[in-house]
């Protein structure tokens, strides 16, 4: 199950910390285009000092986000981090939206491996929103097979509903479901501010 691996431990060997930098610095240089003015030592140097948003981020990249640099706030000084994975993260799909959609469909006897809202939450990410979505598919061509879980507006989720969103024909497409569903086609992307 991906949640007890998620959970396990918080840190990493020196070995995966050179390797995720490694692998964020190629992402990083390989997609100028998603943060124009963003200098990779600038990044670097963030990285270096909060070792447990590094552990964030190889969690995106185990399960499959590709995260890369999107933008900084320019209030904060933190750079931005989505997931960047051309489809969604394919070792996130087959997820209900959050703990009461799934504990709903285990008592009708099928089980999800898990959901996104405490999957989220253990790899210290945030779900993107409606807004971040939007703004992740100006950057490039996200989701054109398959589809994302976004944030959805508590009074969405009180009436048992939740929200996707793809691009399809050329157009990003937002949608709603229960939030028991779950698809193999289905994962969510996150967030991460360092």
């Amino acid at each position: 199950m991906i949640m007890r691996s998620i959970t396990a431990k918080k840190e990493l060997s020196p070995k995966q910390h050179e390797e995720i930098i490694k692998i964020l610095k190629i992402r990083f240089e390989k997609n100028i285009n998603r943060h124009k003015g963003i200098e990779w030592t600038k990044v670097l140097e963030r990285l270096k000092v909060k070792p447990e948003k590094l552990w964030s981020l190889n969690e995106m990249e185990r399960t499959g986000g590709e995260p890369d640099v999107v933008g900084r706030d320019k209030k904060t000084g933190e750079f931005i981090f989505y997931d960047c994975s051309e489809q969604t993260p394919k070792g996130r799909v087959n997820v209900c939206y959050d703990r009461e959609g799934q504990e709903l469909r285990e008592k009708q006897g099928i089980h999800p491996k898990g959901n996104v809202v405490d999957m989220a939450g253990a790899m210290g990410i945030e779900l993107l929103t409606e807004e971040h979505y939007r703004e992740l598919q100006k950057l490039g061509t996200f989701d054109t097979k398959t589809s994302s879980w976004i944030k959805t507006p508590s009074d969405v989720r009180k009436l048992g509903g939740a929200l996707f969103a793809d691009r399809r024909y050329g157009n990003v497409f937002l949608y709603h479901n229960g939030a028991p569903s779950f698809y193999s086609g289905r994962a969510f992307r996150g967030s991460l501010r360092v």
